[in-house]
């Protein structure tokens, strides 16, 4: 299968696309988006982190221009952080989460400017500050702490036999006030239902002045569903779940086979007329 036309912005998930979790990206991968950097297509990543948790691969991919955070509550300057959009959990929500993780015994966090918050800093806290590359703010009682302000977003952070309960417990507890999603297999994550990673990179585009049928997204996971269902030409790892590889135009090798690579190798570097046929 190959794209009717070669892509112009090319939008990658993080972890288990890009990179594995709690790893460096491999250096196959920086050399494939550099090329296509090289050759005029613009890139952006599109992930459930933080910025602290993000610059270390908009850096390595030298990125300029808005990045999607927090599932796309987010829009930051790849190259100072700078907040350009954030459409946070309204509290009351957060509030509700709150009270349904607790009743329930699960480890829950809050965030605002770009840092995290708990009120234990226990497994689950470190599991996340793993991934982010930055430490837990443990307070001793987040409705306190966030009296009167709204939470980027909400994190329930539990273990991965547990997710699918976790998941169902908050699209109960959440309804239409939420967009709940999984992400990480451990992170279970709750977000205004206004945006979504598709919502962020319609916005990327229009700041590159990109129209969609020229957007390539490359994903892996639940979370990434509305990401692949936005771009013109959608890529699913091939660790993704069934449910997201029915949703993609292509997919490629899992991460640990340098799928992101493959990926732009196909379908966004220029290729000879032949060798695209024969793709």
């Amino acid at each position: 299968m190959t794209t009717p036309q070669l892509p112009l912005l090319l939008a990658i998930d993080l972890d288990g696309t890009l990179v594995e979790p709690r790893k460096p990206v491999r250096q196959t991968v920086i050399d494939a988006v550099k090329r296509a950097q090289a050759a005029g297509v613009r890139a952006t990543i599109v992930t459930g982190r933080m910025y602290v948790g993000a610059k270390p691969f908009a850096d390595a991919l030298d990125l300029d221009g808005p990045i999607v955070l927090y599932q796309g509550a987010v829009l930051a300057d790849a190259r100072t952080g700078r907040f350009e959009r954030e459409v946070a959990l309204a509290h009351d929500v957060g509030l509700r989460i709150y009270a349904a993780a607790k009743e329930h015994g699960l480890h829950v966090q809050f965030y605002r400017d770009d840092r995290f918050y708990v009120e234990n800093d226990n497994e689950y806290a470190q599991l996340y500050a793993r991934t982010s590359g930055t430490s837990p703010v443990v307070v001793p009682s987040l409705p306190d702490e966030f009296a009167g302000r709204d939470s980027t977003k909400v994190n329930v952070v539990t273990d991965a036999a547990r997710t699918p309960d976790v998941l169902a417990l908050m699209e109960r507890v959440c309804g239409r006030d939420a967009y709940v999603t999984r992400s990480n297999p451990e992170f279970v994550e709750m977000l205004n239902p206004a945006v979504d990673k598709g919502v962020a990179l319609r916005l990327v585009a229009e700041h590159f002045g990109i129209p969609m049928d020229r957007v390539m997204a490359i994903g892996d996971s639940y979370n990434d569903l509305p990401l692949l269902r936005a771009a013109g030409f959608a890529v699913a790892m091939g660790s993704s779940p069934d449910e997201l590889k029915a949703e993609a135009d292509a997919v490629v090798g899992d991460v640990l086979h340098d799928g992101v690579a493959e990926a732009i190798e196909r379908y966004v570097l220029p290729q000879p007329e032949a060798g695209r046929a024969a793709g």
